[in-house]
């Protein structure tokens, strides 16, 4: 390790421009992107503003960690999959669960109801061809200004990426599965 010398002025210029709503993308291939748009969520919902997530691939039966502490504190979140392409019995009604999904997302994004709605593995129906990457494009490009939106998952299209306006990759460097070690509840859940 190298031991730095900590900054002694400002390393940035304060923006001059308008505040506006972002479209944030979290793709890459580390862990880390779900988590990191729920703390966003977390963060906007402490300051008063209405949240909404959506995860794309989760059953609306969903009963994981972050399931049980958004519905403790009044956070809406909605499962609106099949889970697992690979344990899916019929992959078309994913498909269709997908594109139902999409349509309660942009109605909610459109609304302009929410400061912040969160896609969660949006990019995984995208890239299998279940939704129109051009609908998605469209409605963020269309949605009320004020609205943010934070889209996760894997390989996100470059369309996306084009249009977002803060776009982070994981990049897994380590992790313990590859180890040999399981998934843990409260960690990986």
């Amino acid at each position: 390790m190298q031991i730095e010398t900590p900054p002694s002025e400002k390393p940035y210029d304060k923006p001059e421009g308008e505040r506006r709503g972002l479209v944030i993308v979290n793709t890459g291939d580390g862990k880390g992107k779900s988590t990191a748009a729920f703390g966003l969520a977390l963060r906007a919902h402490g300051r008063g503003k209405a949240v909404k997530i959506f995860q794309f691939m989760k059953v609306p039966s969903a009963r994981f960690g972050e399931h049980r502490m958004f519905e403790q504190i009044g956070i809406p979140i909605e499962g609106l999959g099949d889970g697992f392409s690979w344990k899916s019995q019929d992959l078309e009604r994913s498909a269709q669960l997908a594109r139902d999904g999409w349509e309660k997302a942009a109605a909610a994004i459109a609304s302009g109801a929410y400061f912040m709605v969160v896609l969660d593995e949006i990019t995984y129906p995208l890239i299998y061809g279940w939704l129109p990457l051009e609908g998605v494009v469209e409605a963020l490009r269309t949605r009320p200004r004020e609205v943010h939106v934070v889209l996760t998952g894997r390989r996100c299209p470059p369309e996306l990426v084009e249009l977002a306006d803060t776009v982070t990759e994981m990049k897994m460097i380590k992790h313990a599965f590859k180890a040999g070690i399981p998934a843990q509840r409260g960690i990986e859940d």
